[in-house]
């Protein structure tokens, strides 16, 4: 049940007929695990929390730097030289000392991502590099598990949901295959705060819907996101029945 304090601090996300009590009940009920709290790690962590996610479970091995400041806004100036979890730990219970914080300190290996990964309800990828991405959406497709995932540069931004209890969803490798060679990181090409911010909001309200059930979420839509021109674009993905991850042969 939720407690006096609870229905007044959920009161105006209560009201809405897609919530009310009973969609809370499940955001309360609910465990989520963000991987990676850094510019979209920190609008999730912070919104998530802030609606009531039961325990939301914090993976990033780095520590706060300076130049995290100017888009990883759930970290301060008092953070720097400190583990983001945490960081994020301490503005997480801040904000809302009713939710439970599950740390992730080290760097999560095949194992440690299965287990993790098999303790939840939903991942949100948040990271900043392939080969995590690639390594979270197989523990996802493996432990059937929603993945709600994002990423931003420079100036554009993207956004998908894959949900491996859907026949019909591709996975994340259905989209992207084996990556790039070429890809780069925010240190190397830069990125704006706000954009972040966005894609990582857009995360946790998609993350959300899934939760509690509202909603059409962003299952077989990639969202393309032009902060330059202000464009939103929408492309349709198809799951691949020969993808290694979750095709038909290995599903």
């Amino acid at each position: 049940m939720l407690n006096d304090q609870e229905l007044l601090r959920y009161s105006r996300q209560i009201l809405l007929q897609h919530v009310d009590i009973d969609g809370q009940l499940r955001l309360k009920e609910s465990r989520v695990l963000i991987v990676g709290l850094g510019g979209l790690g920190s609008p999730v962590a912070l919104y998530l929390a802030a609606a009531g996610v039961g325990e939301l479970h914090l993976a990033d091995f780095d520590t706060v730097d300076l130049t995290n400041l100017q888009r990883q806004i759930v970290h301060d100036t008092d953070s720097v030289g400190l583990s983001k979890v945490d960081s994020a730990i301490r503005r997480l219970t801040a904000i809302n000392p009713e939710i439970q914080l599950i740390a992730h300190r080290t760097a999560l290996d095949e194992d440690s991502l299965a287990a993790a990964v098999a303790a939840v309800d939903l991942v949100l990828d948040c990271s900043d590099n392939f080969s995590t991405r690639e390594a979270v959406n197989a523990a996802c497709v493996a432990a059937r598990k929603p993945l709600v995932s994002g990423a931003a540069i420079r100036l554009e931004g993207q956004l998908s949901v894959f949900d491996p209890r859907r026949p019909e969803s591709p996975c994340y490798h259905c989209l992207y295959g084996h990556g790039s060679e070429a890809e780069l990181t925010c240190s190397e090409a830069g990125v704006v705060g706000p954009l972040v911010g966005l894609v990582g909001s857009l995360q946790a309200l998609e993350a959300m819907k899934l939760l509690v059930g509202f909603g059409e979420p962003l299952v077989g839509r990639l969202l393309l996101i032009d902060a330059l021109g202000s464009r939103f674009r929408e492309l349709r993905v198809k799951r691949d029945p020969g993808c290694s991850v979750c095709g038909s042969t290995h599903a």
